[in-house]
């Protein structure tokens, strides 16, 4: 096989890999097995661990929190041993299997604790800035949707002071898709309607 075939087919497996984890739905399967019932159905219809926190349950909030995160941190680790070149490839399809599971429909979550795990995977520094940003905005606003938006940015902007390139590319793709996703957040925050962590809306 000649380069080009070659490297076509280490991004299909690349990619490939990435959204086999990344399309695992933990919050929904999660709240499943613990008797809470579709999480789809009850607040904002997401199977991320704001909405799971929503059944009263933090414990299974956080599972599915580090559940999420894992599933972007584990797919780009392993692409590092078998696909180096390609691994802004798994990772961004990580995130893409999370927001859009063929499982599911193509309807799953808005990518921010996936996407938290492929920045570690990536390089830990742009993991540590995601991790106190996303950390910090929670603590100060309490409001799930900036947090995240302000995260992803973050990371997309630390690479770009650390000097990786190729990360910047990525993390800005994921950037621009989380923030499409979190749209009708973006207009609950100007309008000054979007609910704070604990709230039942």
């Amino acid at each position: 096989m000649d380069f080009g075939t070659d490297f076509t087919i280490n991004v299909l497996w690349a990619a490939l890999l990435g959204y086999a984890f990344g399309s695992i739905p933990f919050g929904l399967i999660l709240a499943k097995m613990a008797g809470k019932g579709d999480i789809r159905l009850q607040g904002s219809g997401n199977i991320g661990a704001t909405n799971v926190l929503r059944t009263g349950s933090k414990g299974l909030a956080a599972a599915t929190l580090l559940l999420d995160l894992a599933k972007g941190l584990v797919p780009v680790l392993i692409a590092w041993n078998l696909f180096w070149q390609e691994v802004g490839w798994t990772a961004l399809f990580a995130v893409i299997g999370h927001c859009f599971p063929v499982w599911l429909g193509f309807k799953g979550g808005k990518g921010v604790a996936t996407n938290a795990g492929v920045a570690f995977g990536l390089a830990w520094p742009l993991g540590v800035v995601y991790a106190v940003v996303w950390i910090g905005m929670l603590a100060i606003t309490r409001i799930s949707s900036l947090a995240g938006m302000t995260a992803v940015i973050a990371a997309a902007v630390a690479a770009a002071v650390f000097g990786w390139p190729t990360f910047v590319k990525v993390l800005a793709v994921v950037a621009v898709l989380v923030l499409w996703l979190h749209r009708e957040n973006i207009k609950r925050l100007a309008a000054g309607t979007e609910p704070k962590v604990g709230s039942k809306g």
